[in-house]
C-alpha cells in the first residue's frame, strides 16, 4: 500500500488551510465604533445657534425611546424628512428629535403605495444628496446611519438582489425592495436593529439609495425601499428634493465617525410618535 510522503501531507496541509481562509473571509464582519453619548438638554435653555430649529418650535419628548420610534433623514432645509411608513403610520403626533429630550413637531404624509412616509417641520437641516439614478449591482456596500434599538447606532451591508416585501394588515400591499447582507455594525450593539426603520441606505458617496424599512436577523438580511418607491413617493407629495446637497464619502474605516457626524449636525435624525390613535 502507497502512502503519501512528509511533503505531500505538507502540500495537503497548505490547500485545506487555503481553503478555510477563502471560506471565512466570506463571512465579512466590519463594526464600527460605538457611537458617542448624546448631548443632554437643559431645561429652560434654548438650543444653540448650531441648531436649525428656533425654540419656539421645540416641543418635549420622551426621554426613552418608544416603541414607535425610528430614524429619519433630511431631504430638504426648508424641513422636509423622510422616514419609513411603518414608523409613522396611525401616528396623530410625531416629531423629530433634536435633543436630549426636546424635539420639534412633524407633519406626517403617507405613501399609500410604498413603505415611505414625509415629514414636514418648521425649519430643517442640511439635506442628504439622492443617487436614485444610480444603477445599482449586486455586491455593492451600503451604510445605514440611525437610532437602533432607541440609541446611536449604524450598520454596513452588501446588496444581494431584489425580493417583493410582502405587508400584512394595515396598509396591507406587496411592494419591490432591496435586500442586504449585513456584514458590520457598531461595535457592542447586539439583537435587533428595531429603530433602524427610516434610515437612509447611503451608498460610497455619503448619497441616499434607499431607505431601511426592515430586517430578518436570524438570516442577517436587511431590506430597503427600492429606488423607485421613494421616487414616487416624493412625486406624490410634491416634495423637491435639494438639488444643492453634498455628501461624504463613505469607507469601512469611517461609516462609524460618518454617522455620527450626520447625527451630531441633525441630518440624520430620531423620529418619535407621541399620539398613536
Amino acid at each position: 500500500m502507497h502512502f503519501p510522503k512528509l511533503n505531500d501531507w505538507l502540500v495537503y496541509l497548505a490547500i485545506v488551510v487555503a481553503v478555510l481562509v477563502v471560506a471565512l473571509g466570506r463571512r465579512e464582519k466590519t463594526n464600527a465604533p460605538p457611537a458617542p453619548p448624546p448631548v443632554a438638554g437643559v431645561e429652560g435653555i434654548p438650543l444653540g445657534p448650531s441648531s436649525p430649529f428656533d425654540p419656539s418650535v421645540v416641543v418635549e419628548v420622551p426621554a426613552k425611546g418608544e416603541p414607535g420610534s425610528g430614524t429619519a433623514f433630511s431631504i430638504a432645509d426648508r424641513g422636509v424628512w423622510v422616514t419609513a411608513r411603518h414608523v409613522v403610520d396611525g401616528c396623530n403626533r410625531a416629531a423629530i428629535v433634536v435633543a436630549d429630550g426636546q424635539g420639534v413637531a412633524a407633519q406626517v404624509s403617507i405613501d399609500p403605495r410604498g413603505e415611505v412616509a414625509i415629514l414636514t417641520t418648521s425649519g430643517g437641516a442640511s439635506p442628504l444628496p439622492l443617487g436614485m439614478e444610480r444603477v445599482l449591482r449586486r455586491g455593492d456596500r451600503a451604510y445605514h446611519p440611525g437610532f437602533p434599538q432607541g440609541q446611536p447606532g449604524e450598520a454596513t451591508s452588501r446588496l444581494l438582489g431584489r425580493e417583493n416585501l410582502v405587508i400584512r394588515g394595515r396598509g396591507a400591499r406587496t411592494e419591490p425592495v432591496l435586500v442586504w447582507a449585513e456584514t458590520g455594525r457598531t461595535d457592542l450593539l447586539k439583537g435587533s436593529l428595531a429603530g433602524l426603520s427610516g434610515a437612509p441606505a447611503l451608498d460610497s458617496a455619503g448619497r441616499v439609495i434607499g431607505v431601511t424599512v426592515a430586517e430578518a436577523p436570524r438570516r442577517g438580511r436587511i431590506y430597503t425601499t427600492a429606488p423607485e418607491t421613494l421616487t414616487a413617493a416624493l412625486k406624490a407629495a410634491h416634495e423637491v428634493p435639494a438639488d444643492f446637497a453634498r455628501g461624504e464619502s463613505v469607507t469601512l474605516g469611517n461609516y462609524g465617525i460618518v454617522s455620527d457626524t450626520l447625527r451630531r449636525d441633525l441630518r440624520v435624525a430620531q423620529v418619535i410618535c407621541l399620539d398613536v390613535s
